[in-house]
């Protein structure tokens, strides 16, 4: 099951309240992005100078190649727009950061905050004090606590330099890697099997020994980010109630997308709904077996599994083995919860990802939520796909069926936008935009 199709099951936050007349955050923050890309990057160059003169030769110049690169590529996200500035989600991640770092003061002073526009429950911290907080995160935990407990283990990488030791580790490993190699083509000759089942084993060993050394990271960073979360004013239990959530994003499955919603949305006046959309393509005579998977998945998780990680904090922290509901959220941050769950569409519609827009567009029509506002990302979403047809790039925004990896529902999905022919895909998408206009012009 793919992430992004997982955060499908925020959609199950019985949010009440939301406002008919609800605008999307505005992305017209030019002097604040070039504000802040000017200060990262001078920061940005200052790190890879020090880099340079930390470590000498190679290593030296292949950490600073990837930093620059890292950089250059991290400009390019802010340009983009994938964050915003100045928004109400900053204000409250600020104090939720001053109320960590009171009584912390190994938290650094120089952290600049920023929302992203992704709907995964997800936050990091780079290199420069920049701190990055999705807004999935409000979309999936129940209080600011447990949004500070996310906070705390991120800032448990930063204040232990998780990851330039991390590039470093890469680093030495490619030189490493190389010689090995270089060995092997001595020492085989002509032998071109036997050359390559050793080079599969260095790629095997490499990956397996990164996936330990990240598993290793996770947990020293729960163990700090929960001593510093402790050492705050929040309830302790919180912690672990945010793991928990983040473990239920990590295992449950989108639920069903009815039959009925199809055709109650597409059973449209000059297009009739045609039942030949819903059929499935057969997969019962494909065998999944026939490639044998070289690599262990379970050994290449490079966080571990959830209940590890509780398990190991419950185990080094015996206060925690004690369970308590989680405390109510304040109407500061239901208010944020709200926002963020409306900014799911225009999320998903910036990140180009137009039919996971429709299939959630299609979930909210199903619950009864934001009929008007819902249809109208429709529209906006089918005009895409149709765009995309024509110039015969659906691939890029529209996912593929794979059996093993989807839930039943969304295969369906798949199956009926796959199904819909160049025609048809733009009359649902005339017939939206059309409801569109008519709405803005009441």
């Amino acid at each position: 099951m793919t992430r992004k199709l997982i955060v499908l099951m925020c959609f199950l936050l019985s949010i009440a309240g939301i406002s008919q007349t609800y605008k999307a955050i505005d992305t017209a923050d030019y002097l604040q992005r070039k504000e802040f890309l000017k200060n990262f990057t001078a920061h940005n160059e200052g790190l890879i100078k020090g880099l340079r003169s930390q470590y000498s030769g190679r290593t030296g110049s292949e950490m600073s190649k990837i930093y620059k690169e890292f950089g250059t590529d991290f400009e390019n996200q802010v340009k983009n727009k994938d964050f915003v500035f100045r928004s109400e989600f900053d204000v409250v991640i600020k104090s939720l950061v001053e109320r960590l770092r009171k009584k912390n003061p190994k938290i650094p002073q120089d952290l600049k905050i920023l929302i992203a526009r992704d709907n995964t429950p997800n936050a990091y911290c780079l290199a420069d004090g920049t701190f990055v907080i999705n807004m999935g995160l409000y979309n999936w935990m129940d209080n600011e606590a447990q949004v500070a407990g996310v906070i705390s283990h991120e800032l448990g990488h930063k204040i232990e330099d998780h990851t330039l030791k991390s590039v470093l580790n890469i680093v030495e490993q490619n030189t490493l890697d190389k010689s090995t190699v270089q060995n092997i083509k001595e020492t085989t000759g002509g032998r071109s099997l036997e050359r390559n089942e050793k080079a599969f084993d260095i790629l095997k060993n490499r990956i397996y020994k990164k996936s330990v050394e990240k598993r290793k990271l996770e947990i020293q960073a729960d163990n700090l980010g929960y001593v510093i979360f402790k050492n705050s004013d929040f309830k302790k239990s919180e912690f672990i109630n945010g793991l928990q959530k983040l473990q239920t994003f990590d295992t449950i499955s989108p639920r069903e997308l009815k039959i009925e919603t199809y055709k109650k949305l597409f059973d449209l006046p000059k297009q009739a709904f045609n039942e030949k959309w819903m059929k499935k393509e057969d997969f019962s005579l494909y065998n999944y077996n026939f490639y044998k998977e070289k690599l262990n998945k379970d050994s290449l998780a490079s966080h571990p599994e959830m209940v590890k990680r509780i398990e190991s904090l419950k185990k080094a922290f015996p206060e925690l083995n004690i369970s308590e509901e989680p405390e109510k959220p304040s109407e500061a941050y239901l208010a944020l919860k709200k926002t963020a769950r409306m900014e799911i569409l225009p999320n998903y519609f910036h990140s180009e990802d137009y039919g996971l827009g429709i299939y959630v567009a299609m979930q909210f029509f199903q619950d009864g939520e934001e009929e008007k506002y819902y249809k109208n990302w429709l529209g906006k979403c089918f005009s895409k796909i149709y765009e995309a047809r024509k110039k015969y790039n659906l691939n890029r925004y529209l996912d593929r069926i794979e059996p093993k990896n989807q839930s039943e529902s969304y295969q369906q999905f798949l199956n009926f936008m796959w199904n819909l022919s160049l025609d048809e895909i733009k009359n649902i998408s005339e017939y939206y935009q059309a409801n569109e206009t008519v709405a803005k012009s009441k």
